[in-house]
């Protein structure tokens, strides 16, 4: 039996916060291999990247997701209770739920939602001074989402209800200020999706046929009953909260424009050029870290053993870059994915394995579709200058975005 490579240090997770996205590749370059094993939180973990262990991770039989999140991920990213911690039919249930609401004519709408805030932002954004890209497009996210949901959202409310749907993505990796803002961002947003569900319940909110609100609301489970309250909160922000977080991956789609001035003709000769732009930038810039799990039962794989019960991490950046998978993947090139058919365990910035059965995110098809509108109306909406800004992006931080949330000035619209 193999002996899986072991880190020095008695623990390791000041070293994990201090290097970031680049943790679990650093340690797998330097001890020549895909997996090893560090204690984090104090807790023995082995941590895994490429293709075959992408293969490996998802394997319902062999691990588990129940217990393997830090709990301060689960009070400010996940919420506790929801289907990201569920494991057999009850996961099954329940990502049935989300699939039935990610149709494609559903998709299509709430990117039709995206384009149409985008585009009556536009004067506001000729007439105004500079503008930061990322605060504009989390806003727009926020109303799309919500009335694409059946979420009733006054103008008023979109700043605040943004900024804690913002405090819960950034908090799970942050320390101090950051982590409190995602805490208390948790229990104001599950306070106010508590209420709205409420209200669809009794009748006095009644919401469209097939909208993520009556969905989640009126679920019954393998019991037939309805979620918790509190659950059912947890559910509908696990539609509102990923989808708003689009915004630092269209943030990195103007990264990508600004960096790589060629592709801005080239995106504007076809959907599939957009698509192959989209998933490229997917791939390259940082998104989620790591996916945890705990293994299921004792088993042995490629002569490492692995005992029930002991957590494991993917490492989803490093197997996005890994050069076995993606040559030369520190460069960008979106013509990698020309005639791409797709690859569950290839390229995994939300996570990997099957849609409708496994852990893949559930809105992964949400995601390329905002993300093709926003590249669309960069290049082809209007023409802006990227002013002198820093727009360096830090591996160390969790998540990834330029300090400047990328702002750029003297729009002017062409279509």
């Amino acid at each position: 039996m193999a002996t899986i490579p072991t880190e020095r240090s008695p623990d390791s997770s000041l070293a994990f916060l201090r290097d970031g996205y680049r943790f679990v590749g650093r340690r797998c370059d330097r001890h020549g291999s895909d997996i090893f094993q560090a204690r984090l939180l104090l807790e023995r973990t082995i941590c895994l990247r490429g293709r075959p262990a992408a293969e490996l991770f998802y394997d319902a039989e062999r691990f588990v997701r129940a217990g393997a999140m830090p709990k301060r991920a689960q009070r400010t990213l996940t919420g506790r209770g929801g289907v990201q911690g569920l494991d057999g039919p009850d996961h099954a249930d329940r990502k049935a739920m989300f699939m039935s609401i990610m149709t494609p004519d559903a998709i299509r709408h709430l990117g039709q939602l995206f384009d149409d805030e985008w585009r009556a932002r536009v004067p506001a954004w000729e007439s105004g001074g500079p503008v930061v890209l990322y605060d504009e497009v989390a806003r727009m996210l926020t109303r799309a989402v919500c009335a694409w949901a059946g979420v009733p959202l006054a103008g008023g409310e979109v700043d605040r209800r943004t900024a804690d749907l913002h405090a819960m993505i950034e908090g799970p990796a942050a320390l101090g200020l950051r982590h409190w803002r995602g805490l208390f961002g948790r229990r104001r947003g599950e306070r106010w999706i508590g209420g709205v569900i409420d209200r669809e319940r009794v009748g006095t909110l009644p919401a469209p046929e097939g909208s993520a609100l009556r969905v989640i609301a009126e679920h019954r489970d393998a019991r037939g009953r309805l979620l918790p309250r509190r659950i059912a909160a947890v559910e509908l922000l696990n539609i509102l909260r990923p989808t708003v977080a689009v915004d630092r991956f269209v943030v990195f789609a103007a990264l990508a424009l600004h960096d790589h001035p060629a592709w801005r003709q080239r995106v504007r000769e076809s959907e599939e050029v957009t698509e192959s732009f989209v998933q490229e930038v997917r791939r390259f810039y940082p998104f989620f870290p790591v996916a945890a799990a705990r293994v299921r039962r004792s088993f042995d794989w490629r002569g490492y053993h692995f005992p029930r019960g002991r957590r494991v991490l993917l490492d989803l950046y490093g197997t996005d870059h890994h050069p076995r998978l993606w040559p030369e993947p520190e460069r960008f090139r979106p013509e990698r994915f020309t005639g791409w058919r797709g690859d569950p365990f290839g390229l995994v910035p939300q996570g990997g394995g099957q849609h409708l059965t496994g852990h893949r995110c559930a809105g992964e098809w949400i995601t390329i579709e905002l993300m093709k509108r926003a590249v669309t109306n960069l290049t082809t909406a209007m023409r802006y200058e990227v002013p002198p800004q820093d727009l360096a992006l830090s591996l160390s931080r969790m998540p990834a975005l330029p300090p400047s949330g990328f702002m750029i000035t003297n729009v002017r619209r062409t279509a």
